[in-house]
């Protein structure tokens, strides 16, 4: 009977020390979500953190944050190159047919009835809510994909964009039908497509995120090379209705890409746990870091003039050289931008290479060759030769530009933050993408059919916005083993940490190695430590 006795109090104990003890598993949680647990735990008073089922929970919201932050992309494979060429053919449907609104402007100059004064501000509106349109929803698409899956999304949008571009042919003689039509439907459309083509790369890729980046991004490129010469032919041959119906077909490749678009990581509804509204929809840890705000501020700070040459550029070699065609100077802007894209997204995967610095650069030279558009007179008879040197300049420096953000927006957030990153910075970029196009029309109008003044405002921004990334730099990433420490003395208090570190190493070394430890190796380490008698004495003393 004694040895039963004995049998039932050792139990009793067991229970109270079980009860007592602090889950490697849940105190990372509470790390990570800033939680306070009691101050001080005592054998006469056991706390209970978490109920069985609670913990439970926990233990499997950290295998999935694990999941998330440890997913190995394929990098190759069939599906991962069939994905790569779909999104390399939706960049080029939706950025083709962008970067050739300067032809459409012709056109629809010409075909617009009412205050000839204002024809090239109205106009130009068409093409700047298309561009604009785009990049605004961008962070509307990024919370679509965490909420519905990039699938979904992305084939949405594709439907959308092709029923705004055929609405558009009925709409031909009324630009301000034209503003619902191509502007909003289509470039609306078109950003619930872009940003999934971007984001599913990273499911596929990453040791050679830079290369595909460069190549998926020269889709646009290519397209933009063929498509002004496709559309003048058809405009002149067909008129705008039948150019309409034709981007209209082009533009429903978007929803055939998104069929493949599969996605493999866990998205971040799925593996982070649910605090209030704003965390559900919004990936606040992305505005926590403080590189990536700086960076998202500058970029469309430096894109107030980026689309002025591929939206007026035809129409300012029609001022200054009749007998020259504009839409070559297009095509020189997409051919090299083609090839920075690829030279720079190979530059991009080399180790130790500043992916930031290398954007910063590029703004310098998109400002100046922009300007440099506008020196053609003071080069007599070498006009023409000036404007294509400065067009293709300018193109392969906004191959390098393009090329950065992915790779950037996954080296600041990571893959869980990656699709919200880019989203959110492509919305921040609407702003000046939209206006800017439309300021340099104004000019036009105000100074009497005159690009020069507009072309060097547009050189301008970008300048600005690269000497703006600089603050990046000041900005310091803190240690990692620094910051485990600080966390654990945040959630046990200095003294205790000290006393735990003095009583019971093993489960101090444990605490601060728990980030660097899959789900499995933590909660097998937990099981470990529950066995350990002396070490749960150690720390229920403490």
């Amino acid at each position: 009977m004694h040895k039963i006795k004995q049998q039932h109090q050792q139990q009793e104990e067991d229970l109270k020390h079980n009860d007592s003890i602090v889950s490697l598993s849940s105190l990372k949680y509470l790390v990570n979500n800033n939680h306070k647990p009691p101050s001080k735990m005592t054998d006469k008073e056991p706390v209970k953190l978490t109920t069985t089922n609670t913990l439970q929970s926990e233990e499997n919201t950290s295998r999935k944050n694990c999941n998330i932050q440890n997913f190995v992309p394929p990098d190759g494979g069939s599906r991962a190159w069939l994905v790569m060429i779909f999104s390399f053919l939706c960049n080029g449907v939706i950025f083709g047919i962008i970067n050739s609104s300067g032809v459409l402007f012709v056109y629809i100059k010409k075909s617009y009835k009412g205050d000839e004064e204002a024809a090239a501000t109205k106009a130009s509106l068409v093409a700047s809510l298309a561009i604009g349109t785009t990049f605004l929803l961008s962070p509307i698409s990024s919370i679509l994909v965490d909420k519905f899956g990039i699938r979904k999304t992305a084939f949405t949008g594709g439907f959308i964009a092709t029923l705004g571009m055929f609405l558009s042919s009925f709409a031909v003689d009324r630009i301000e039908w034209l503003y619902l039509t191509y502007g909003i439907m289509f470039g609306g459309g078109s950003s619930l497509t872009y940003t999934p083509s971007l984001v599913i790369l990273g499911h596929y890729f990453k040791r050679h995120m830079g290369m595909v980046n460069g190549f998926v991004t020269t889709g646009s490129s290519i397209f933009t090379l063929a498509m002004p010469h496709i559309l003048d032919g058809l405009l002149s041959s067909y008129g705008l209705k039948v150019c309409m119906w034709f981007l209209a077909g082009l533009t429903s490749i978007q929803m055939m890409a998104a069929l493949s678009f599969k996605p493999l990581m866990p998205s971040r509804d799925e593996s982070e746990p649910k605090k209030d509204c704003l965390h559900q929809i919004i990936n606040v840890d992305n505005w926590k870091n403080k590189k990536y705000v700086i960076w998202a501020l500058a970029i469309p700070s430096a894109l107030f003039g980026y689309f002025v040459p591929y939206v007026h550029i035809v129409q300012h070699v029609k001022e200054v050289l009749p007998n020259q065609n504009g839409g070559i100077l297009v095509t020189c802007i997409a051919a090299t931008s083609g090839i920075g894209r690829l030279i720079f997204g190979k530059v991009a995967d080399l180790p130790n290479v500043n992916r930031i610095l290398l954007q910063q650069i590029s703004f310098v030279a998109i400002g100046i060759c922009t300007m440099l558009l506008t020196a053609a007179p003071f080069f007599t008879g070498f006009e023409w030769v000036s404007m294509i040197i400065s067009a293709l300049c300018l193109g392969l420096f906004d191959g390098c530009f393009i090329t950065m953000l992915g790779p950037i927006a996954y080296d600041l957030c990571g893959p869980s933050g990656a699709s919200q990153a880019v989203g959110f910075l492509l919305g921040l970029c609407s702003i000046p993408l939209t206006i800017g196009p439309l300021i340099a029309g104004y000019l036009y109008d105000s100074l009497d059919n005159d690009y020069t003044v507009a072309f060097i405002v547009a050189g301008i921004p970008p300048i600005l916005g690269a000497i703006l990334m600089c603050l990046i730099y000041r900005v310091k990433t803190p240690s990692s083993n620094s910051s485990e420490v600080h966390n654990i003395e945040t959630l046990l208090g200095k003294n205790e940490v000290k006393t735990t570190s003095e009583t019971s190493p093993t489960l101090m070394q444990s605490l601060t190695a728990t980030s660097a430890l899959s789900a499995e190796t933590a909660l097998e380490t937990e099981s470990l430590l529950v066995k350990n008698g002396s070490t749960m004495v150690a720390m229920n003393k403490a």
